[in-house]
């Protein structure tokens, strides 16, 4: 593939995709960094990145130069107004094979911590293979930055992606009312968050067809989270301490009775979020009679992205593909 061994900060350089670059991982200064100098085949032999990203490169260029692509969520006075506004969009990754237009789109949601948004490995890759699976494809970047409830707002930015998409159904040849999530890490807990009393009921939406949590967090029990996170880190994203969040919707295993059928995926080995969380997500659901798919890589690790040259490889035609048997 010509990218590459192109650099990957000629790549992000580059005036087509100058709305989205800055956001190839939301909040962190490539341009700083060591990777901004190397090729995108430097990268993967030094293990920088995971993933296909010359095919997300590759996919996100085709789509810059159709003209017709990136959709902010907020107005510039919104976002004058508050700035962790500024940045938050979708980006449309139509697909040009047959039957695309009557399937549900994917709403992706990258992953980061809730500090940054990955596009760069778990979005534009990872929607470049949904295009080849047949499906359209509309890539998450939502807010990271504020000092309370942060989850609130997320699913807000979730909600207001959604209601942009059914206002422009025609125009983007999809059903708005229909339509699968798939999120990694912190966008797995999101799109599991989206699925509870807080998210598509309270926001008066449709509930997904499908869920594609890969390596979610959905459980806040001590016993399965690896450390303990900073009692401040509580308050910015649930608004008051962990254990309160526990009681809440926020305990995703507590809460799952209006989950769709969900295809999960994680790596035994993953070293950030504990495995279990998809083990305990696929158990709850198999007790409520949700169809379910669990998929356990035998090797590999958190941030395994399309899963490419380990076992998860194939992973995104493997959750469709599912999805469309059942």
């Amino acid at each position: 593939m010509a990218f590459e061994n192109r650099t990957l900060g000629s790549l992000l350089s580059d005036p087509r995709i100058s709305k989205v670059a800055k956001e190839a991982i939301r909040n962190r200064d490539l341009e700083a960094e060591p990777v901004w100098d190397k090729t995108l085949t430097e990268l993967k032999e030094e293990n920088f990145f995971n993933g296909e990203i010359g095919r997300g490169f590759e996919r996100l260029y085709a789509a810059a130069d159709s003209g017709d692509w990136y959709y902010p969520l907020y107005s510039e006075e919104e976002c004058a107004q508050n700035e962790a506004k500024r940045g938050v969009s979708i980006v449309w990754f139509p697909s040009d094979q047959p039957g695309a237009d009557e399937r549900p789109f994917i709403l992706l949601v990258p992953g980061g911590g809730f500090v940054n948004v990955w596009n760069l490995t778990e979005g534009w890759p990872i929607a470049e293979q949904y295009n080849r699976c047949g499906y359209h494809v509309f890539i998450l970047t939502y807010q990271v930055d504020g000092e309370e409830k942060l989850l609130e707002k997320d699913l807000a930015d979730f909600a207001r992606a959604l209601k942009l998409i059914k206002e422009k159904e025609d125009h983007f040849h999809v059903n708005g009312d229909s339509y699968i999530t798939c999120g990694f890490s912190a966008g797995g807990y999101l799109i599991c968050l989206w699925n509870t009393d807080m998210g598509y009921p309270a926001h008066s939406l449709p509930k997904p067809q499908a869920s594609i949590p890969v390596y979610p967090v959905v459980t806040l029990r001590r016993d399965i989270r690896y450390g303990d996170p900073d009692p401040a880190s509580h308050i910015r994203l649930y608004g008051c301490s962990l254990d309160e969040a526990a009681t809440k919707e926020y305990e995703i295993l507590d809460h799952a009775d209006g989950f769709p059928p969900s295809a999960i995926f994680v790596a035994a080995g993953d070293e950030l979020v504990n495995p279990d969380n998809s083990r305990l997500l696929a158990r709850t659901l198999e007790e409520k009679k949700i169809p379910c798919r669990l998929e356990v890589g035998p090797e590999g690790g958190h941030g395994f992205a399309d899963g490419s040259g380990m076992c998860m490889a194939g992973w995104p035609e493997r959750a469709v593909r599912w999805f469309e048997g059942l």
